[in-house]
């Protein structure tokens, strides 16, 4: 399976990612957030994969987020209507990520990505 980079190429965190990547050459298809946004069931998928809760795959500090005014309204939202709300704009959704066969890593933290 290959490597799947999910990002928004104007986030200064996914440039800085996409370039950590490319100097440790790692090999990854490109998919832009925004244009090819993920979909109810990647999102469920990723979500189970990464042991996260629902919550950390939302952009927090996004300007969509603040103006839907979700940070009080999340915890009172099934997880389904969550990933629902996800799968609808992809600047909802927390970026990059990175999904492997058998892992997904949300959010750039350098000393989390390690690659063989």
């Amino acid at each position: 399976m290959s490597r799947l980079f999910v990002e928004y190429p104007k986030c200064s965190t996914c440039r800085k990612a996409k370039k950590y990547l490319e100097a440790n050459q790692v090999d990854f298809i490109d998919r832009h957030i925004v244009e090819d946004h993920p979909t109810e069931d990647e999102l469920t998928k990723w979500i189970q994969m990464s042991g996260l809760p629902v919550k950390k795959f939302f952009n927090t500090s996004g300007k969509l987020y603040k103006e839907m005014g979700l940070k009080d309204k999340l915890a009172q939202m099934p997880e389904a209507d969550q990933i629902k709300l996800l799968a609808s704009d992809g600047m909802l959704v927390k970026r990059p990520l990175i999904i492997e066969e058998n892992r997904v890593l949300v959010g750039f933290k350098e000393a989390e990505w390690v690659f063989e």
